[in-house]
């Protein structure tokens, strides 16, 4: 294992981030800390400038304003950030190898950038790769291609992991089988800040999380915390019991009292707001003589509390316009 830097207080120490590219500022005043054995989610829409901020903690940008630390390193000043490649492993978005390449032969090589690196075959035990380390990268389904960059991000034998988007694109099995593999990771001890627009996938594997909106934090703290700032929320699910218009029915909803937003999913109408609305909401419907074949009342979840707090709902709102590097 690499000897570690920092022994004590955070590993990564962001305050007051600031990136602008051109006329979009993409990063504004980013502060946040993460713990030693954390799995830190930094969650947002895309374009929400989550890839530019860890790429300033990753070294890979200068920042305009604020400062960094990383296990005490400063990735802004040229020797530290030499130091830092050593202690970070960084798998980014997309990353692609040649197509013959094996995966053994792609760990080997990056093994033999480091002095002490870390054994190539217990990585692939750890990721589940031992069956295709005779395989060409051309020949990998997604998710193995996903589980063999992470394992490159660990050959260094890293104390800090920064997975980005690490299940974009993949199956719903490929996906938990990926979060599998982070979990896995995490045990071996390594602090990992994984970067999400999967709020599922943040609920299931963060210790805290970072809500990211137009390059600012929205909120901080476990999913159960964040969760609970928009516990005032209510989250309706009502199914008619006859066909309606959706225009109609959003219509009836428009005016009551408390609601937020309302919108349509699987044939049922969503409609979120304050505590009070639920009734007023059934209300309505009955008086435009719309009945309920069923009604549910959701729970908050992560995603409820991404639009609370963000007042951006991360499904259905059109992507602003973006810096280049943010996907």
């Amino acid at each position: 294992m690499t000897t570690p830097v920092l022994m004590t207080g955070p590993v990564v120490q962001v305050e007051h981030l600031r990136k602008r590219y051109g006329a979009t500022l993409a990063v504004d005043d980013v502060s946040l800390t993460v713990e030693r054995g954390e799995i830190f989610g930094i969650l947002g829409r895309n374009g929400a400038g989550k890839t530019t901020t860890v790429e300033m903690i990753a070294g890979l940008r200068t920042p305009d304003a604020g400062t960094v630390r990383v296990l005490g390193l400063d990735p802004a000043v040229g020797a530290q950030r030499a130091r830092l490649r050593e202690v970070v492993g960084l798998q980014l978005q997309e990353s692609a190898l040649p197509d013959r390449l094996r995966v053994r032969e792609a760990l080997d090589l990056y093994a033999s950038f480091y002095d002490e690196p870390a054994d190539p075959g217990g990585l692939l035990d750890l990721l589940g790769l031992t069956e295709q380390a005779d395989t060409a990268f051309r020949d990998l389904s997604g998710g193995l291609k996903q589980r063999l960059s992470v394992a490159l991000a660990l050959v260094g034998r890293p104390q800090v992991a920064i997975l980005d988007e690490l299940t974009t694109g993949l199956d719903p099995l490929a996906r938990r089988d990926a979060w599998a593999v982070v979990e896995a990771v995490r045990d071996a001890g390594v602090t990992i800040l994984l970067v999400t627009h999967l709020m599922e996938e943040a609920e299931r594997l963060c210790d805290r999380v970072a809500l990211i909106s137009a390059g600012r934090v929205a909120a901080v703290g476990t999913p159960e915390e964040v969760v609970a700032l928009a516990a005032g929320e209510q989250v309706l699910r009502v199914r008619p019991d006859r066909a309606v218009a959706d225009d109609a029915l959003l219509a009836v909803v428009a005016g009551v009292p408390g609601v937020r937003d309302a919108v349509f999913d699987d044939g049922a109408l969503v409609v979120r707001g304050g505590a009070r609305m639920v009734q007023d909401v059934l209300v309505a419907l009955d008086r435009a003589d719309v009945h309920a074949r069923d009604v549910r009342l959701d729970r908050a979840s992560l995603d409820d509390a991404f639009v609370s707090l963000t007042d951006v709902d991360p499904l259905s709102t059109p992507l602003p316009p973006t810096a280049a590097t943010e996907a």
